[in-house]
C-alpha cells in the first residue's frame, strides 16, 4: 500500500510541528524516519496513524483520501520504544487481541498466533506467560508479532529497539526487513541513530524540527546529501566541519594555509563551509592533492578495536575516527590528511555546491 503526503503541515497551538510536507512511501521496503528527538518523526507517524488530523494538506492510501478517515477505520499497527502490551493477558492473548477484534474463528486464530510466534521465536511456554514474566527484549517481540499478525497495510514502528540491549538490538535489527518484507505492508521505521538506517537500507527521509531535509535511497542521502543539516543528522559521529573563504582558485583556510582547487575556478569568491566524517579524517599527512590539517588532541576515546580522537584545530572541534588503539595524549600535536573526494561543500546558506 503507497502512503503520500501532499503538502501535509500540523500546527498545534500556533507552534509548527511539521512544516509542509510531501512524501512518497512505497510497500515492501524500509522507509526510515532519520533525526534527533523532537525533529518531528512521532508527529508525522501520528498523521500517518490518523491518530492526529493534518492543519494543511492530504493523505493518500492506494490513492484513496484518507485524511478525515478516524483511526479506527485505518488498517495500522504501530510498535513503541516502550514495551507495551495488555499486562493481564498471556502472550498468545495479546498476540491474537488483534484478529479476535476482526471476529476471526478460533482455529484460524492458533493458526495465525503459532505461525508468527514461531518465526519471532516465541515458545510454547512464553505464549503461556504475562508480559511482566518476560524479559525486555520478549516484551518487543510479542508487541512485534501482534503487529505481525494483524496483517496492517501500514505498519508503524517508533524506535522499537532503543530500550533494549545491544546484543538484542543488533539481533531484532537483522531480523526485521526479513519479518516485513513479504507482506505487501508499507513499513516506517523511526530512529535517531545514523548507523540503524544504513544497516536497514530501504529509503530515508531525514527530518529536523519539523521539516523533512531530504528523502531517497537511504545510501543515496548518505553519500550525497544536499545540504549541511542532512549531512549532519547522517553523521554519527558528528559531522567536522570548517569555515573557509574562496578566493580566486584556492580555498583559504584558519590556520591551515590555502588548498588549491583549480576545478572550482568557476565557484564564486566568498564564504563556504567545508563538511567531512570522522573516519575520512586519517592520521599523518600525505603527498598529493590531499589536503593537509593539524589539531592538538583533547581526549581520546578507545572503543574495541577502534578509536575517536577528538582534536581542537584553530577555533574548529573535530573527531577522528581511527582503526586500531592510537592511545594519544592530551595536548599532543598531530598532522592529519583528508581527501578531496571525501568532502561536501556547502554554500553561506547551507547548501550543498557541489564535491570536492
Amino acid at each position: 500500500m503507497t502512503l503520500e503526503f501532499q503538502s501535509v503541515s500540523k500546527k498545534v497551538f500556533e507552534e509548527t510541528h511539521i512544516a509542509p510536507t510531501s512524501l512518497k512511501l512505497e510497500p515492501e521496503v524500509f522507509n526510515i524516519l532519520l533525526g534527533p528527538t523532537l525533529s518531528g518523526k512521532t508527529s508525522l507517524m501520528r498523521l500517518m496513524a490518523g491518530l492526529d488530523k493534518p492543519s494543511t494538506g492530504k493523505i493518500f492510501f492506494e490513492g484513496v483520501d484518507v485524511t478525515k478517515l478516524p483511526v479506527q477505520k485505518r488498517n495500522v499497527a504501530m510498535v513503541y520504544q516502550q514495551f507495551i502490551n495488555f499486562p493481564n493477558m498471556s502472550v498468545f492473548d495479546n498476540i491474537a487481541s488483534p484478529l479476535r477484534v476482526q471476529g476471526l474463528p478460533e482455529t484460524e486464530i492458533k493458526m495465525k498466533v503459532g505461525k508468527v510466534s514461531e518465526l519471532l521465536k516465541l515458545t510454547t511456554f512464553l505464549l503461556q506467560r504475562r508480559p511482566a514474566e518476560l524479559s525486555g527484549g520478549q516484551q518487543q517481540r510479542t508487541a512485534l508479532a501482534r503487529a505481525l499478525v494483524k496483517e496492517a497495510e501500514l505498519v508503524l514502528l517508533d524506535e522499537p529497539l532503543v530500550n533494549l540491549d545491544y546484543k538484542l538490538r543488533e539481533e531484532l535489527r537483522e531480523e526485521l526487513p526479513h519479518l516485513f518484507s513479504d507482506t505487501g505492508a508499507t513499513v516506517v521505521y523511526a530512529t535517531t541513530e545514523p548507523m540503524e538506517a544504513l544497516l536497514l537500507g530501504g529509503f530515508t527521509a531525514t527530518l529536523r524540527e519539523g521539516e523533512v531535509t531530504q528523502f531517497g535511497p537511504t545510501h543515496q542521502v548518505f553519500k550525497n546529501p544536499l545540504d549541511l543539516e542532512t549531512a549532519k543528522g547522517f553523521s554519527d559521529p558528528p559531522l567536522n566541519t570548517m569555515q573557509v573563504e574562496k578566493n580566486g582558485k584556492s580555498f583559504l583556510l584558519e590556520n591551515q594555509g590555502k588548498w588549491d582547487v583549480a576545478q572550482y575556478a568557476s565557484v564564486p569568491e566568498g564564504t563556504y563551509t567545508i563538511g567531512f566524517r570522522p573516519h575520512h579524517l586519517q592520521l599523518h599527512a600525505t603527498d598529493g592533492n590531499n589536503l593537509k590539517l593539524s589539531g592538538e588532541v583533547l581526549v581520546t576515546e578507545i572503543s574495541g578495536s577502534e578509536s575517536f580522537i577528538h582534536l581542537k584545530s584553530g577555533n574548529n572541534r573535530w573527531v577522528l575516527h581511527a582503526h586500531g588503539i592510537h592511545n594519544l595524549q592530551p595536548g599532543t600535536n598531530v598532522e592529519m590528511c583528508l581527501s578531496p573526494s571525501n568532502c561536501f561543500l556547502f554554500d553561506s546558506e547551507g547548501n550543498r555546491v557541489s564535491d570536492i
